[in-house]
């Protein structure tokens, strides 16, 4: 086994406490004997949930070896609450235990950049390797496989049981809630996410009328049908004769479903059932290709849109011709307007189409905005929210108006769009009339989206579990106006030259396979964009330099790594290939004297 740097591993403390130890409070020497890995997570990101998923098998195979600890590290104020983190870790069913962590004191110890991070710890005490973004979980396995060797033959390593204690269970119909559709006939139809299914309620939004899905995951279609984690739903127009009614957003199954009304059978429309990666194809048959964290679907233009959340795009299917290609976003995460082609989003949760078909309006929650695409023009405007690291409870010019998190929107019957403000806990209102942005109810608990029921509107309240009926307010709340930065150190930097590295070493066993072109690629941007004087552009080195502005005291760097790695095995005709993906918001503070390299470790150590 090849040698490592000998790194003791920082303590892991947060002011929040333990939740998933039975009331126990953990310390590495608890954990001593056992490979640890330090899940640096927050669950707003959309990366870090997948990696929840992808850390399932490896959790499962080794759980007499491996202690996974989730390090929870909030981006968002409503995220630093520990009633919101209790609530995250049962919506998405983390089996292992968590730190919270709201004060970023562990995430600072182990100079982590970005969510998420995977650190791994030894069953000594030391960290052997730090993984940032997706698609690590075969390299950490084999590098646990190679540590349960090491230290079985040291008699260093603890087989047994680990310290989860499993959570009480919470009893009821829903079980957080994404969103919800108004059935022709009256009632709702729900995306009961919690319980992988969906859930036909009555008219008074409580008695069950029947639930279509066993409550297990899966990606099942018939008469039995299993789903994981829906969140988004739409009714299919009358006349378009599909032999389905209703479209929905089978988010963690990276897949389109249609349900049939009359008895309840699901339909595969669109994905594989398996998460799309940077270089896998963009368009064609609908049913192969793979899709990313499908969080919601609305009818605009002609095609099924989709909020393409996993990749900060917009998708459309078409189902008269069976085809799904993206419509609108590049991959990169922000907010940039313009062209369809050339917009950038962050990840879109929640669509909505104006009376008259000429408008998409949608929840891009990641930039805390609402944004639009005009059916007519091609293009992509942002009508409140500035960026990836800005938000609040403002009301107002919507060009100040502040949001936190928005997962919905719906339009109002005045063409004004109610907003389901999500960290907020609020219904919020834009109106393109006025151009402001008011508050129309507070003390929701993470509402995630709304429907429209003559003069009522009902909510979906995800974190309590229910549909709650308002009357649609004449006058606006008033609120407290709060605005917020995403509380990270900024790095010091020299303005002039910066030496970008993007670190990685591909896992054992795996090398970087150049035959059929560059395996590797490096996108670098900014905000403000004069931050860069050169160095912005994509290129294939992992290296680059860049130039920064004298004439900018601070800003953001925006980096996005991939590398694919391969089995280096020349007797496998096949090899099998991996990709490694992250994207950092790197906040930076131009002083002189300061640094003149800028590290990022995508895979390994510095």
């Amino acid at each position: 086994m090849a040698s490592r740097a000998r790194v003791r591993a920082p303590e892991l403390v947060g002011s929040g406490g333990w939740l998933n130890t039975g009331g126990k409070d953990l310390t590495l020497a608890d954990l001593r004997g056992k490979i640890v890995i330090a899940d640096f997570w927050t669950f707003c990101c959309i990366n870090c949930l997948h990696v929840l998923d992808e850390l399932r098998e490896l959790e499962e195979k080794h759980r007499d070896t491996v202690v996974i600890v989730g390090v929870h590290s909030p981006k968002f104020v409503h995220e630093a609450d520990h009633q919101a983190v209790v609530d995250a870790v049962a919506r998405y069913e983390v089996a292992h235990p968590v730190l919270d962590d709201p004060e970023l004191a562990t995430w600072k110890q182990y100079a982590v950049r970005a969510w998420p991070t995977l650190v791994v710890i030894d069953p000594e005490g030391y960290v052997v390797a730090q993984h940032a973004g997706e698609g690590h979980a075969h390299a950490i396995e084999r590098l646990v496989e190679e540590l349960e060797e090491e230290h079985a033959a040291k008699g260093t390593l603890q087989r047994g049981d680990g310290p989860y204690v499993p959570p009480e269970p919470v009893a009821g119909a829903l079980k957080f809630p994404g969103k919800a559709v108004r059935l022709p006939g009256g009632g709702f139809l729900v995306a009961d996410a919690g319980h992988h299914s969906l859930v036909e309620l009555a008219e008074d939004g409580e008695t069950v009328v029947r639930r279509i899905g066993d409550g297990e995951r899966g990606l099942v279609d018939g008469a039995s049908p299993r789903f994981s984690e829906p969140q988004g739903l739409a009714l299919v127009p009358e006349g378009l004769g599909l032999g389905y009614d209703v479209v929905v957003a089978d988010t963690v199954n990276h897949a389109l479903r249609g349900v049939r009304l009359a008895d309840g059978s699901v339909t595969t429309l669109a994905g594989t059932g398996r998460q799309w990666w940077q270089g896998s194809p963009t368009s064609g048959p609908a049913t192969e290709v793979d899709l990313s964290s499908p969080w919601d679907v609305a009818f605009f233009d002609g095609r099924v849109w989709i909020a393409m959340a996993g990749v900060h795009q917009l998708w459309a299917f078409d189902p008269a011709a069976g085809t799904v290609a993206v419509a609108a976003g590049t991959t990169n995460e922000g907010l940039v307007d313009g062209p369809v082609a050339e917009a950038w989003f962050a990840q879109p949760s929640g669509l909505a189409v104006s009376p008259d078909g000429s408008t998409l309006w949608v929840a891009d929650s990641e930039t805390s905005a609402v944004r639009l695409v005009s059916r007519e023009t091609k293009q992509v405007h942002s009508v409140v929210g500035t960026g990836l690291f800005d938000f609040g409870h403002r009301d107002g010019a919507a060009d100040q108006a502040l949001l936190q998190h928005p997962l919905g929107v719906t339009v109002l019957p005045d063409g004004s769009v109610a907003i389901a403000d999500t960290y907020n806990h609020a219904l919020r209102r834009y109106n393109p009339a006025t151009g402001e942005v008011s508050t129309l109810a507070t003390d929701l608990r993470e509402p995630s989206g709304a429907v429209l029921v003559g003069e009522d509107i009902v909510v979906v309240e995800s974190a309590r579990h229910r549909l709650t009926r308002l009357r649609l307010p004449e006058e606006a709340v008033q609120v407290e106006s709060v605005a917020h930065r995403t509380q990270r150190a900024a790095t010091e930097v020299a303005p002039g030259t910066l030496r970008l590295d993007v670190v990685f070493t591909a896992p054992t066993g795996q090398k970087l396979d150049e035959r059929y072109g560059p395996s590797t690629r490096l996108l670098v941007s900014a905000t403000p964009p004069e931050l860069l004087v050169s160095g912005a552009g994509a290129d294939s080195a992992l290296s680059r330099e860049l130039v920064l502005s004298a004439e900018v005291t601070e800003g953001v760097l925006h980096v996005s790594a991939m590398a694919a790695s391969c089995d280096d095995d020349p007797e496998i005709e096949y090899p099998a290939c991996h990709v490694h993906q992250q994207d950092w918001g790197v906040p930076v503070k131009l002083i002189a004297g300061g640094a003149t390299r800028l590290p990022l470790v995508l895979a390994g150590m510095e």
